[in-house]
Protein backbone atom coordinates (compact mmCIF):
# COMPACT_ATOMS: atom_id res chain seq x y z
CA UNK A 1 0.00 0.00 0.00
CA UNK A 2 2.96 2.33 0.94
CA UNK A 3 4.26 2.10 -2.54
CA UNK A 4 1.19 2.63 -4.15
CA UNK A 5 0.68 5.91 -2.72
CA UNK A 6 4.58 6.50 -3.23
CA UNK A 7 4.12 5.93 -6.99
CA UNK A 8 0.82 8.11 -6.96
CA UNK A 9 2.62 10.82 -5.37
CA UNK A 10 5.36 10.36 -7.74
CA UNK A 11 2.31 10.39 -10.43
CA UNK A 12 0.78 13.98 -9.25
CA UNK A 13 4.96 15.65 -8.87
CA UNK A 14 5.47 14.68 -12.09
CA UNK A 15 2.01 15.94 -13.52
CA UNK A 16 2.51 19.80 -11.37
CA UNK A 17 6.22 19.63 -12.87
CA UNK A 18 4.55 19.25 -16.56
CA UNK A 19 2.13 21.62 -16.41
CA UNK A 20 4.79 24.21 -15.10
CA UNK A 21 6.71 23.70 -18.38
CA UNK A 22 3.84 23.28 -20.69
CA UNK A 23 1.58 25.81 -19.49
CA UNK A 24 -1.91 25.54 -17.84
CA UNK A 25 -3.61 25.42 -21.43
CA UNK A 26 -1.90 22.68 -22.84
CA UNK A 27 -1.26 20.92 -18.97
CA UNK A 28 -3.71 21.92 -16.20
CA UNK A 29 -2.24 21.37 -12.50
CA UNK A 30 -3.81 18.75 -10.81
CA UNK A 31 -5.71 21.08 -8.42
CA UNK A 32 -7.02 22.77 -11.35
CA UNK A 33 -8.53 19.15 -12.37
CA UNK A 34 -9.62 18.28 -8.73
CA UNK A 35 -11.56 21.38 -8.92
CA UNK A 36 -13.22 20.81 -12.05
CA UNK A 37 -14.09 17.03 -10.45
CA UNK A 38 -15.88 19.02 -7.70
CA UNK A 39 -17.51 21.66 -9.87
CA UNK A 40 -18.98 18.98 -12.38
CA UNK A 41 -19.67 16.53 -9.27
CA UNK A 42 -21.74 19.11 -7.23
CA UNK A 43 -23.60 20.25 -10.51
CA UNK A 44 -24.92 16.63 -11.12
CA UNK A 45 -23.68 16.08 -14.59
CA UNK A 46 -20.69 13.82 -13.30
CA UNK A 47 -22.74 11.40 -11.51
CA UNK A 48 -25.46 11.33 -14.51
CA UNK A 49 -22.75 10.78 -17.44
CA UNK A 50 -20.70 8.21 -15.42
CA UNK A 51 -23.83 5.75 -14.18
CA UNK A 52 -24.91 6.65 -18.05
CA UNK A 53 -21.58 5.47 -19.46
CA UNK A 54 -21.27 2.42 -16.63
CA UNK A 55 -24.75 1.26 -17.91
CA UNK A 56 -23.84 0.84 -21.12
CA UNK A 57 -20.50 -0.90 -20.68
CA UNK A 58 -22.66 -3.52 -18.10
CA UNK A 59 -25.25 -4.26 -20.91
CA UNK A 60 -22.87 -4.40 -23.58
CA UNK A 61 -20.36 -6.31 -22.01
CA UNK A 62 -23.23 -8.67 -20.29
CA UNK A 63 -24.14 -9.48 -23.69
CA UNK A 64 -21.16 -10.06 -25.06
CA UNK A 65 -19.86 -12.39 -22.73
CA UNK A 66 -23.46 -14.48 -22.69
CA UNK A 67 -22.69 -15.02 -26.80
CA UNK A 68 -19.00 -15.01 -26.73
CA UNK A 69 -19.14 -18.30 -23.42
CA UNK A 70 -21.95 -19.47 -25.74
CA UNK A 71 -20.26 -19.76 -29.22
CA UNK A 72 -16.64 -20.51 -27.88
CA UNK A 73 -18.00 -23.39 -26.11
CA UNK A 74 -19.92 -24.67 -28.98
CA UNK A 75 -16.63 -24.10 -30.83
CA UNK A 76 -13.99 -25.77 -28.56
CA UNK A 77 -16.41 -28.57 -28.27
CA UNK A 78 -17.69 -29.77 -31.72
CA UNK A 79 -15.25 -29.36 -34.92
CA UNK A 80 -17.73 -28.34 -37.13
CA UNK A 81 -18.93 -24.92 -35.38
CA UNK A 82 -15.60 -24.26 -34.83
CA UNK A 83 -14.77 -24.94 -38.22
CA UNK A 84 -17.67 -22.87 -39.53
CA UNK A 85 -17.14 -19.64 -36.89
CA UNK A 86 -13.06 -19.92 -37.52
CA UNK A 87 -13.73 -17.37 -40.82
CA UNK A 88 -15.76 -15.09 -39.16
CA UNK A 89 -13.77 -14.70 -35.85
CA UNK A 90 -10.54 -13.95 -38.18
CA UNK A 91 -12.51 -11.18 -39.59
CA UNK A 92 -14.05 -9.87 -36.55
CA UNK A 93 -10.79 -9.96 -34.48
CA UNK A 94 -9.14 -7.82 -37.41
CA UNK A 95 -11.75 -5.43 -38.23
CA UNK A 96 -10.98 -2.01 -36.61
CA UNK A 97 -13.12 -0.82 -33.61
CA UNK A 98 -14.15 2.30 -35.52
CA UNK A 99 -15.43 0.33 -38.70
CA UNK A 100 -18.08 -1.50 -36.69
CA UNK A 101 -18.90 1.64 -34.57
CA UNK A 102 -19.90 3.51 -38.15
CA UNK A 103 -21.34 1.02 -39.85
CA UNK A 104 -23.58 0.14 -36.46
CA UNK A 105 -24.72 3.91 -36.40
CA UNK A 106 -25.12 4.21 -40.23
CA UNK A 107 -27.34 0.74 -40.26
CA UNK A 108 -29.09 1.23 -37.45
CA UNK A 109 -28.95 4.99 -36.68
CA UNK A 110 -28.12 6.90 -34.01
CA UNK A 111 -29.90 4.84 -31.34
CA UNK A 112 -28.84 3.49 -28.06
CA UNK A 113 -29.41 0.15 -29.31
CA UNK A 114 -26.72 0.69 -31.97
CA UNK A 115 -24.03 2.06 -29.65
CA UNK A 116 -24.36 -1.29 -27.41
CA UNK A 117 -24.52 -3.65 -29.82
CA UNK A 118 -21.36 -1.88 -32.09
CA UNK A 119 -19.79 -2.47 -28.50
CA UNK A 120 -20.62 -5.84 -27.64
CA UNK A 121 -19.28 -6.95 -31.31
CA UNK A 122 -16.04 -5.44 -31.02
CA UNK A 123 -16.05 -7.46 -27.24
CA UNK A 124 -17.37 -10.92 -28.84
CA UNK A 125 -14.15 -12.18 -30.60
CA UNK A 126 -11.94 -12.09 -27.56
CA UNK A 127 -14.71 -13.59 -25.84
CA UNK A 128 -15.08 -16.43 -27.85
CA UNK A 129 -11.90 -16.97 -28.71
CA UNK A 130 -10.69 -17.41 -24.86
CA UNK A 131 -13.62 -19.70 -23.83
CA UNK A 132 -13.12 -21.68 -27.54
CA UNK A 133 -9.30 -22.58 -25.71
CA UNK A 134 -10.98 -23.17 -22.41
CA UNK A 135 -13.58 -25.61 -23.96
CA UNK A 136 -10.78 -27.36 -26.22
CA UNK A 137 -8.74 -28.02 -22.75
CA UNK A 138 -11.63 -29.51 -20.81
CA UNK A 139 -10.80 -33.01 -19.12
CA UNK A 140 -12.62 -35.66 -21.55
CA UNK A 141 -13.08 -38.51 -18.38
CA UNK A 142 -15.02 -36.18 -16.61
CA UNK A 143 -17.51 -36.29 -19.43
CA UNK A 144 -17.01 -39.46 -19.73
CA UNK A 145 -18.10 -39.75 -15.86
CA UNK A 146 -20.96 -37.89 -16.36
CA UNK A 147 -22.60 -40.01 -19.07
CA UNK A 148 -22.06 -43.21 -16.74
CA UNK A 149 -23.92 -41.35 -13.80
CA UNK A 150 -26.03 -39.85 -16.02
CA UNK A 151 -25.99 -36.35 -15.46
CA UNK A 152 -28.93 -34.26 -17.38
CA UNK A 153 -27.11 -31.25 -19.48
CA UNK A 154 -27.93 -28.79 -17.09
CA UNK A 155 -26.40 -30.32 -14.14
CA UNK A 156 -23.44 -31.16 -16.39
CA UNK A 157 -22.76 -28.07 -17.44
CA UNK A 158 -22.77 -26.84 -13.75
CA UNK A 159 -20.69 -29.03 -11.90
CA UNK A 160 -18.48 -30.58 -14.84
CA UNK A 161 -17.61 -27.73 -17.37
CA UNK A 162 -18.48 -24.47 -15.82
CA UNK A 163 -16.00 -24.99 -12.92
CA UNK A 164 -13.19 -25.90 -15.76
CA UNK A 165 -13.98 -23.01 -17.76
CA UNK A 166 -14.14 -21.02 -14.49
CA UNK A 167 -10.32 -19.52 -14.83
CA UNK A 168 -11.10 -18.47 -18.93
CA UNK A 169 -14.38 -16.94 -18.39
CA UNK A 170 -12.44 -15.02 -15.67
CA UNK A 171 -9.58 -13.95 -18.13
CA UNK A 172 -11.88 -13.19 -20.55
CA UNK A 173 -13.99 -10.83 -18.15
CA UNK A 174 -11.00 -9.05 -17.28
CA UNK A 175 -9.57 -8.78 -20.34
CA UNK A 176 -13.25 -7.51 -22.04
CA UNK A 177 -14.15 -5.48 -19.55
CA UNK A 178 -11.05 -3.23 -19.82
CA UNK A 179 -11.33 -3.44 -23.69
CA UNK A 180 -15.04 -2.26 -23.51
CA UNK A 181 -14.93 0.78 -21.61
CA UNK A 182 -12.58 2.30 -23.86
CA UNK A 183 -14.53 1.85 -26.90
CA UNK A 184 -17.91 2.55 -25.26
CA UNK A 185 -16.06 6.27 -24.59
CA UNK A 186 -15.37 6.21 -28.67
CA UNK A 187 -19.19 4.85 -29.12
CA UNK A 188 -20.40 8.12 -27.56
CA UNK A 189 -18.50 10.79 -28.92
CA UNK A 190 -19.71 9.56 -32.48
CA UNK A 191 -23.00 9.15 -31.65
CA UNK A 192 -24.63 9.52 -28.25
CA UNK A 193 -26.16 12.86 -26.25
CA UNK A 194 -24.53 11.73 -23.36
CA UNK A 195 -21.67 10.02 -21.57
CA UNK A 196 -18.28 10.30 -20.31
CA UNK A 197 -17.11 10.09 -24.13
CA UNK A 198 -20.00 12.60 -25.28
CA UNK A 199 -18.43 15.18 -22.39
CA UNK A 200 -15.34 14.66 -23.16
CA UNK A 201 -15.90 15.19 -27.25
CA UNK A 202 -17.50 18.15 -26.00
CA UNK A 203 -14.75 19.91 -24.45
CA UNK A 204 -12.29 18.60 -26.80
CA UNK A 205 -14.39 20.86 -29.34
CA UNK A 206 -13.60 23.89 -27.09
CA UNK A 207 -10.08 23.09 -26.27
CA UNK A 208 -10.59 22.56 -22.62
CA UNK A 209 -8.33 20.11 -21.11
CA UNK A 210 -9.02 20.75 -18.03
CA UNK A 211 -12.88 19.10 -17.93
CA UNK A 212 -11.24 16.54 -20.65
CA UNK A 213 -9.05 15.03 -17.65
CA UNK A 214 -11.99 15.73 -15.36
CA UNK A 215 -14.08 13.42 -16.82
CA UNK A 216 -11.25 11.06 -18.20
CA UNK A 217 -10.05 10.46 -14.50
CA UNK A 218 -13.13 10.59 -13.10
CA UNK A 219 -14.04 7.43 -14.99
CA UNK A 220 -10.87 5.92 -14.63
CA UNK A 221 -10.90 5.89 -10.77
CA UNK A 222 -14.78 4.39 -11.54
CA UNK A 223 -13.21 1.01 -13.53
CA UNK A 224 -9.68 0.80 -11.48
CA UNK A 225 -12.50 0.76 -7.91
CA UNK A 226 -14.62 -2.05 -10.28
CA UNK A 227 -11.15 -3.70 -11.16
CA UNK A 228 -9.83 -3.97 -7.24
CA UNK A 229 -13.24 -4.42 -6.11
CA UNK A 230 -14.60 -6.89 -7.81
CA UNK A 231 -12.95 -8.04 -11.42
CA UNK A 232 -9.97 -9.23 -9.46
CA UNK A 233 -11.60 -10.86 -6.15
CA UNK A 234 -13.95 -12.96 -8.71
CA UNK A 235 -10.70 -13.68 -10.87
CA UNK A 236 -8.74 -15.44 -7.52
CA UNK A 237 -11.78 -16.98 -6.43
CA UNK A 238 -12.11 -18.38 -9.82
CA UNK A 239 -8.33 -19.89 -9.84
CA UNK A 240 -8.60 -20.92 -5.92
CA UNK A 241 -8.31 -24.07 -6.96
CA UNK A 242 -4.84 -23.66 -8.68
CA UNK A 243 -1.75 -24.68 -6.75
CA UNK A 244 0.15 -21.29 -5.65
CA UNK A 245 3.45 -20.39 -6.49
CA UNK A 246 6.28 -21.51 -4.27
Amino acid sequence: MAVRLLSLAILIAVWYAGSQIAGARALPEPQAVAAAIVDEARSGALVFNLGVTLARVAVSFTIAMLLGTAIGLAMGRFRTADRLGDPWLVVLLNLPALVIIVLAYVWAGLTEMAAILAVAINKLPIATVTIREGARALDRSLDDMAQVFRMSPWTRIRHVVMPQLAPYLAAAARSGLSLVWKIVLIVELLGRPNGVGFEIGVAFQLFDVTRILAYALAFVAVMLAIETLLVQPLERHAARWRPKPA
